[in-house]
């Protein structure tokens, strides 16, 4: 990774010196960047004695409500969120690249006079929304570019043993999660924060068992049915899932607890791209695409799925009448979009 910018870190601290109201703010449905990113900045604000809140568009997943514990995230709820954010006198949007990004919380973000600042690792940022703007391509996660930027404050001085402890393990767990636990976009830095994360006192065994062995039983036997009985994969190479509402209460499914079943069908040689459609329990239709190297999920989700994201994980949506008359086709329409896609792909 380059060096960061002096003048964008100057800055920064600046911002954060003069402030004294900080509202963290991340995209909506919050995986573990998301959570891991606004929980470790919060954490580090308060050792320094900032106030400081925490807003989501939607609640934490049960499964990643451990990382954020300790920083009193709330889900938006304009009763009990506005107030506390429109006293605010600066403005940090982690983990996503647009204000549109927060759906519910856009035009509330969009009305603060506060300064806004952005730091993310998602392409096409919205740079114009904001006062400043870190946003690097060439790195994992949001959590670490957090992590560089926070070793260049003059309260750290580039030593990850000054971070709070939970600081230190939201900024572990968030990165863990974004590169599927070092499977995918991990770079030089990646594994340096790593290193140094681990050597300032991290407990990553203790952090995996957290992450990935805590799973109700229902979780795993969702994943039994959808690859059993609902996996379609396609002369082309796309494998494709449709999580309806039905099997959703079949198995008492939660928010979260779908997270990493549309990663499980690249395992299989022929698939090229694996798509996961989820209703939702407003009706909407969700979109997450998964790609091998050499075939862009980002792409594949810009064309047809109102969405977007990295090369090889990507998201979006499935408009309902727009796109199909109900969300019982979506499914169905999916498959042929990303079929259409392939095809373009091998033209």
């Amino acid at each position: 990774m380059e060096k960061l910018e002096r003048t964008k870190l100057e800055t920064l601290h600046r911002f954060l010196t003069e402030s004294r109201r900080v509202t963290l703010v991340s995209h909506i449905h919050p995986d573990g960047d998301a959570v891991g990113s606004t929980t470790a900045l919060y954490l580090w604000l308060r050792s320094l004695g900032k106030e400081a809140h925490v807003c989501f568009p939607t609640r934490v997943p049960d499964s990643l409500a451990f990382i954020a514990q300790d920083a009193e995230a709330r889900a938006y709820d304009p009763g009990c969120c506005d107030a506390d954010i429109l006293s605010s006198d600066l403005l940090v949007c982690l983990d996503f690249n647009a204000l549109n990004r927060a759906e519910g919380m856009e035009t509330l973000l969009r009305s603060l006079s506060a300064k806004k600042v952005l730091i993310d690792h998602h392409l096409a940022p919205a740079e114009d929304e904001f006062d400043l703007c870190f946003s690097r391509t060439d790195i994992s996660s949001a959590c670490e570019l957090l992590f560089y930027i926070l070793m260049e404050m003059p309260e750290i001085g580039g030593d990850a043993r000054r971070l709070p402890p939970a600081s230190a393990a939201a900024l572990m767990a968030g990165m863990t999660t974004d590169t599927n636990n070092f499977a995918n976009s991990v770079f030089p830095s990646t594994l340096e924060m790593a290193s140094r994360l681990l050597a300032a006192g991290v407990d990553r065994d203790a952090l995996l068992e957290a992450l990935y062995n805590r799973y109700r039983e229902n979780r795993i036997r969702l994943f039994g049915e959808m690859l059993k009985d609902r996996l379609v994969i396609s002369p082309r190479g796309v494998a494709c899932m449709f999580l309806d509402e039905a099997v959703k209460r079949r198995w008492d499914v939660r928010e979260g607890e779908s997270d990493g079943l549309v990663n499980q069908p690249l395992a299989i040689d022929r698939v090229k791209l694996s798509v996961l459609v989820k209703e939702e329990d407003d009706g909407s239709v969700r979109v997450s695409l998964r790609s091998k190297r050499g075939v862009s999920a980002n792409r594949c989700a810009r064309l047809y799925f109102h969405g977007g994201g990295h090369e090889q994980a990507a998201g979006g949506k499935i408009l309902v009448p727009q796109d199909v008359p109900a969300a019982a086709a979506a499914g169905d329409f999916a498959a042929r979009m990303a079929e259409q896609y392939m095809e373009l792909y091998e033209s």
